[in-house]
C-alpha cells in the first residue's frame, strides 16, 4: 500500500466512490487521513483502511468487549495465538516487506503524525502499564512479546474518534503475541536483533526483501502458505478487559469489574482476510444509515461500531464470545 495504494483512493475520492483495504501500515492508513478526509467528507465517500487481519478482530473485539460489560470498559490488553497443523505455517513475504519498509521509514510516521496534529486521548481510570519486550503469560503459561502490527494504532484513531465526536468513553489498549517457550524466544530474539541492524541500511533492506525465508527462519516465504497449511491453521485473539461498576465512578479508585472474550477464526492470511474485508464491504452497502453522518477516512472502529459487522463476522466463522462474565 505504501507504493501503490494512493492511486487507489484518490480514484474513488474523485469519482465519489467508497473503498475499502486491508492495509497493515500505519504511514499509509494515517498518511490517507491526512490528505483525503476532507475530500472524502465533501464527497459524502467512506475510505475504511485495516479491513482484513488482524485489525478488524483488534478494533471491533475491543469495541465487543466494551459492549458485553455491565458498567465503563476502561482497559484492554489483547493476545494472539496462531495455531498451525502438521504442516506449520507460513505468511506471503509481502506482509514481511510491509515491516522491512515500515520500521525503516518511522520518522516519517512520526512527522506525519506531527502534520496531524492528533489531539491527546484522555486516560480514563487507572493507567495502563505497557509490559516488557518479553515476558512470561501466565494466563496462557508460555511468553509473549508486543504486537508489531498496526493494531494499536488503529484502534486508538477508533478511539480517539468515538472519544471526540460520539463522547464515548474512550478504552487504553496493548496488543501482545503469544510466541512459546523459551526456545521460541531465544530464536526470535537473535532474528529480531539481526533484523533491526540491516533494516537501517539499503544494502540490509535489499538482503532482507531478497531472502524473507532465509532472514524469518522459514515463517516469511514468496509462496505463500500452502493449501494444506492454510487447512491446518487458526487464531485466537483473547482480551482481558477491566473497568468500573455501573454507579461507579472511573476517575476515582481502581477498576472493579474485569470481562475475558475473545475472538477465533481461521487462518489469518488468506481466509479470515476475505471473510473480514467482504463483510465489511457488505456492512457499508446494507448498513449504510448506521455509518458515520458524514464521508471520510476511517478505521473500522471508527466506521463499523454502531453497524451488524460483528453479527455478520459470527455468521461466517470469525467468532466473537464472551469467556468469562464480569467480576467483581
Amino acid at each position: 500500500y505504501r507504493f501503490f495504494g494512493e492511486p487507489v483512493v484518490e480514484a474513488c475520492v474523485e469519482n465519489g466512490a467508497s473503498c475499502i483495504d486491508i492495509s497493515g501500515e500505519p504511514q499509509f492508513l494515517e498518511g490517507m487521513y491526512l490528505k483525503y478526509n476532507e475530500k472524502a467528507a465533501e464527497k459524502g465517500v467512506y475510505v475504511i483502511g485495516s479491513c482484513g487481519f488482524d485489525s478488524i478482530p483488534a478494533d471491533m473485539g475491543v469495541l465487543y468487549t466494551r459492549d458485553k460489560l455491565k458498567g465503563t470498559l476502561t482497559a484492554v490488553e489483547s493476545f494472539l495465538t496462531v495455531k498451525s497443523g502438521p504442516e506449520g505455517s507460513c505468511i506471503h513475504d509481502g506482509t514481511w516487506k510491509s515491516a522491512v519498509y515500515g520500521l525503516a521509514d518511522q520518522d516519517s510516521l512520526r512527522k506525519l503524525r506531527k502534520r496531524i496534529g492528533y489531539t491527546p486521548v484522555p486516560v480514563v481510570g487507572a493507567k495502563l502499564k505497557r509490559r516488557g519486550l518479553v515476558f512470561y503469560s501466565q494466563e496462557f503459561q508460555q511468553y509473549s512479546i508486543p504486537f508489531m502490527g498496526s493494531d494499536v494504532s488503529v484502534v486508538k484513531r477508533s478511539q480517539r474518534y468515538l472519544h471526540t465526536e460520539l463522547q464515548e468513553t474512550p478504552v487504553q489498549y496493548g496488543a501482545y503475541v503469544n510466541i512459546g517457550g523459551l526456545g521460541s524466544v531465544i530464536k526470535l530474539m537473535f532474528a529480531g536483533i539481526l533484523f533491526l541492524l540491516l533494516v537501517k541500511f539499503s544494502f540490509g533492506r535489499k538482503l532482507l526483501t531478497k531472502y524473507p525465508e532465509f532472514f524469518s527462519a522459514g515463517r516469511f516465504t514468496k509462496q505463500g502458505p500452502t493449501q494444506k497449511q492454510m487447512d491446518g491453521t487458526s487464531f485466537t485473539m483473547t482480551f482481558f478487559g477491566e473497568g468500573y461498576s455501573e454507579g461507579q465512578d472511573p476517575q476515582n479508585g481502581k477498576p472493579s469489574v474485569k470481562i475475558c472474550t475473545e475472538v477465533k477464526g481461521p487462518e489469518p492470511g488468506y481466509v479470515a482476510t476475505p471473510i473480514a474485508m467482504v463483510q465489511a464491504a457488505i456492512s457499508l452497502l446494507e448498513d449504510a444509515a448506521c455509518l458515520p453522518k458524514q464521508g471520510g477516512v476511517y478505521s473500522p472502529g471508527a466506521a463499523f461500531s454502531k453497524t451488524k459487522l460483528i453479527d455478520r463476522l459470527n455468521k461466517r466463522g470469525v467468532e466473537f464470545s464472551v469467556i468469562s462474565k464480569p467480576e467483581a
